[in-house]
Formats: C-alpha cells, sequence, structure tokens
C-alpha cells in the first residue's frame, strides 16, 4: 500500500533559483509521513500518550526535473525497511506531479525513542500493524547493522581546533 499527501508549492517554499527548495523537500517528507501517521491514528497526541517519537537518523535525495511555485506536488509514503520489530523504519518518498512526472525521490532511515530514556525503543503493536499495511514484498529486513552502511559516521575533535 502506498499513501500519497498532496501540496501546494508556495512562494516561501522557493530558493534563489526560483524552484523548491533543498530545506522544503525535507519539510514536505516530514509532513508526508506526519500525515501518514495521523491517517494511521499515531499522529503527535497518540505519540504522546505511548510516550514515543520518530527520529531519522539518515535521509538522501535525488532530484530529476524541477518544482515550481503555484504548483501541486503529490508525495508518496511507502515502508522501504523495517527491522522484525519495526524499532527500525526506512521510509521511501516519490515527488510527483498531478500528472504522473516522478520529480524526485528521498529515503529517510530513523527508530523509534522512547521520550522520557531518549534511547531507541521498540513500539506499541497500533504502530507495528499500520507499518505492516504499507511494507511490499520489496520492503527489506533492516538491523542496527544496517546503521554501519551509513555514509557519515561522528569524529570528534579537540575544540582548540576550531578557528572561529
Amino acid at each position: 500500500m502506498i499513501f500519497y499527501h498532496k501540496f501546494e508549492v508556495r512562494w516561501s517554499d522557493l530558493d534563489a533559483n526560483k524552484h523548491l527548495a533543498n530545506s522544503s523537500y525535507v519539510q514536505y517528507c516530514a509532513q508526508a509521513r506526519m500525515a501518514f501517521m495521523t491517517k494511521e491514528k499515531m499522529g503527535v497526541t497518540q505519540l504522546s500518550r505511548w510516550g514515543i517519537g520518530p527520529v531519522i537518523l539518515h535521509e538522501r535525495y535525488s532530484f530529476f526535473k524541477e518544482i515550481y511555485a503555484d504548483q501541486t506536488v503529490i508525495v508518496s509514503v511507502e515502508i522501504d525497511g523495517c527491522s522484525e520489530d519495526s524499532s527500525i523504519y526506512r521510509f521511501l518518498h516519490k515527488f510527483y506531479t498531478p500528472d504522473g512526472v516522478h520529480c524526485a525521490t528521498s529515503e529517510a532511515t530513523g527508530v523509534w525513542i522512547d521520550m522520557m530514556l531518549r534511547k531507541m525503543t521498540t513500539p506499541p503493536d497500533d504502530v507495528v500493524e499500520a507499518m505492516n499495511k504499507y511494507k511490499t514484498p520489496e520492503t527489506v529486513v533492516l538491523s542496527k547493522e544496517d546503521f554501519k552502511k551509513f555514509p557519515f559516521h561522528p569524529h570528534n575533535i579537540d575544540p582548540s581546533e576550531f578557528t572561529v
């Protein structure tokens, strides 16, 4: 199953090149995910009751066609990957014009966290059931080992190196 969310591109969503700004792609994906979660009865209020929250750890984009002001854009939400207990997930988002032209794709990998402990957690059964509805035969099983495949990893430095 695929969830779709429609946006009207506003002037404030544009950058200096007069097309959809990179930051707007991030915001559209986040809003599409929240619309999906609200539809599936796991919106902000319910997440607060459960004491959990979604956290994106890695997000990447590919752009194919520009999106301009006053256009309508439709963003898909698909479950591309998920751990067995649904504590780790990967959303795939595709940006389309109303006539079906594919303009961009985003992949966002995240985890559910316990809002008090600030640690990764297994979500309630309601979340697992909702996410399972959007899995496909191509949905891959994820684990913490997949985090090692991210292109960036933390490397702390001595603060004396800052020359600001």
